[in-house]
């Protein structure tokens, strides 16, 4: 367990629920985001989950720290909750892979399979068998198309998108005074998670009145955030900083400003990097990385499982809070994120 420093606290009520209006969370059907922390088991709950004799498989999209934490969220409180993890897959962003995976898992007979699949579009001939077989869903971010909650599958665990790119927003406007011109770097893909951080982040600095949105171009494909990065500045010399979708864009913007000798246009982004963090915590260019509770996705994850595995009604989608890391507080920022402490490189302790 970690300790809030007093600047952790102060940056913490800083980044509190803006004041102005905010479209709340949707899950990709357009469902309503219920806290994660509301999905709870009574003491009679577990223990009938204890004496079901229940198992689970973990099926995941790809491998990635954010992946690992979140899988470990769930290998954990299904221990907890005395339930056997019988097998875990990485499909390698294959979707095929992915259907193989499943297959794979479902020769063990688990009672309960939790994923995050690949391709929403091409996912139901993928889990349709599991379906088939009497084992129960749990998803993680997104659901198979045409998938009925409830019905298919228990509950979808993820994020609160909206306060990921409000407190994004916040956390840019403090580190700025409140005050300055921003370029505006989005996610220009019909996808629900980006496309609501997005939305999110823009709503936040136009509620400042002394902060404005002076370059905006949209992202399809992260490898042309460096040349997106080199357009602003050129065209925009005094930009005092840029919000960057996701964090593998802002690591190429990050290249821009360096290329370009510029020290002093701040960047702001969703999802934890190691470059980006060790940028940070030398003063350099990175203001604020904005981070998911991913741990506590998994957690959250296996409870719901746990629930519907006896049969209980989840609600349809399960949001965990964010996370503002600045340079004060990358040690906690990681610790409640990823469950973990951050990479050495950093220097923290």
């Amino acid at each position: 367990m970690f300790r809030m420093t007093a600047a952790s606290i102060a940056v913490a009520a800083m980044l509190a629920t803006p004041a102005f209006a905010l479209d709340a969370t949707k899950g990709p059907h357009g469902e309503a985001a219920t806290s994660a922390a509301s999905v709870t088991l009574t003491p009679e709950q577990e223990a009938r989950v204890k004496e079901g004799k229940f198992t689970a498989a973990l099926s995941w999209h790809t491998t990635s720290d954010w992946s690992g934490a979140v899988g470990q969220g769930a290998k954990d409180e299904f221990a907890r909750l005395g339930i056997d993890v019988v097998g875990e897959t990485d499909a390698g962003f294959d979707a095929a892979r992915q259907k193989s995976d499943i297959e794979t898992l479902l020769a063990k007979k688990p009672s309960v399979i939790v994923s995050l699949p690949v391709d929403p579009e091409t996912a139901p001939e993928a889990y349709r068998p599991a379906l088939a077989a009497g084992t129960k869903l749990m998803f993680v971010d997104n659901a198979p198309r045409g998938f009925v909650h409830g019905t298919d599958y228990i509950a979808i665990s993820s994020a609160d998108l909206s306060q990921m790119g409000a407190k994004a927003g916040k956390a840019l406007a403090e580190k700025l005074g409140r005050k300055g011109n921003v370029g505006y770097i989005f996610h220009d893909a019909d996808f629900y998670v980006t496309n609501q951080r997005d939305r999110a982040f823009k709503a936040t600095i136009e509620s400042f009145p002394d902060m404005k949105i002076v370059a905006e171009q949209g992202l399809a494909d992260p490898a042309r955030a460096e040349d997106i990065g080199n357009a602003f500045i050129a065209q925009n010399p005094n930009l005092d900083a840029i919000y960057v979708t996701w964090a593998e864009p802002a690591e190429l913007v990050l290249a821009a400003l360096r290329n370009a000798g510029n020290k002093n246009t701040k960047i702001v982004t969703l999802d934890l990097s190691e470059p980006l963090a060790l940028d940070m915590v030398r003063d350099g260019n990175v203001a604020a990385i904005v981070a998911d509770e991913a741990y506590a996705i998994g957690t959250t994850a296996a409870r719901a499982a746990a629930l519907g595995l006896l049969g209980e009604k989840v609600p349809p989608f399960l949001a965990v809070d964010a996370i503002a890391v600045t340079k004060e507080d990358v040690k906690e920022g990681w610790n409640r994120s990823l469950h973990r402490d951050p990479p050495a490189s950093l220097g923290v302790e």
